[in-house]
């Protein structure tokens, strides 16, 4: 289990779902500048940083080429890096093909998967969301066609014009990689992630379980001293989690 200190006066912030490029790059420019200033914002007393996924609508990292656009983005990361905050990342469905760039360019660890972490005297089961849980089965067949390492090369044989033109289509057009489920909350006994995370409630205690992906910000009692909060998203909430040392909560970021 990895383990963050907080300090006295520090918070640790969560958020996820930004899309990025979506529905179009001038569209999304409004709302890229309006997270950048939420990140001015918290960066005096943010001892940590999450993203839990999805913050591009599509991104894919090529051996020598990333997609084009987000300079805002990327430059205030880094900058935040720089200045001893740390980021940690976790991929969602539409960014599912990180390898290494915000790694050497940016500082940032990135996760492929759910990880347990122990932030002051909390501990926290965090992740993006996607494929997790019961049901679903039409887009875990689909995820595992997406990270197969063969469709992947092939992927990379189309020039990246070709390539990102292709997978932005499927992306905001054809909702593939996400779903219009998303953004509906299905009553408590069906949302998948909430079953999920009482399952493995079974297994081991966390005291909040953290998850993008829905669309919805969430806060559920799921018993056991144990708390599920998703976590909303930045198109049209503008949610984000923020953790003060002694309990993690929503709240919604206004100009």
């Amino acid at each position: 289990m990895k383990s963050i200190i907080l300090p006295a006066g520090k918070k640790v912030y969560f958020a996820s779902d930004n899309h990025l490029g979506a529905p179009s790059s001038t569209e999304s420019l409004p709302r890229e500048k309006f997270f950048i200033s939420w990140l001015d914002t918290i960066r005096e007393d943010a001892a940590a940083i999450f993203l839990l996924g999805d913050l591009f609508d599509f991104w894919f990292e090529y051996k020598t080429v990333v997609p084009k656009g987000f300079t805002r983005t990327l430059g205030k990361l880094a900058e935040l890096t720089d200045k001893g905050i740390p980021i940690y990342y976790f991929v969602g469905n539409h960014d599912l093909w990180m390898n290494g760039y915000f790694e050497s360019e940016l500082n940032i660890p990135v996760f492929h998967s759910p990880q347990q972490f122990e932030i002051g005297a909390k501990s926290f089961f965090i992740g993006h969301g996607d494929g997790l849980g019961p049901g679903d089965k039409g887009y875990k067949r689909m995820k595992k066609l997406f990270t197969n390492p063969i469709a992947k090369w092939f992927f990379r044989w189309l020039h990246p014009d070709i390539g990102v033109k292709i997978a932005s289509y499927f992306s905001i057009k054809n909702k593939l990689i996400s779903g219009d489920e998303d953004i509906l909350f299905l009553g408590e006994e069906n949302e998948w992630l909430v079953q999920y995370c009482k399952r493995k409630l079974t297994e081991k205690h966390s005291d909040y379980f953290v998850f993008g992906h829905r669309h919805l910000p969430l806060e559920i009692d799921l018993g056991e001293e144990a708390t599920y909060i998703n976590l909303g998203d930045w198109i049209s909430y503008f949610t984000y989690g923020v953790f003060d040392g002694k309990q993690l909560k929503l709240e919604s970021f206004k100009d």
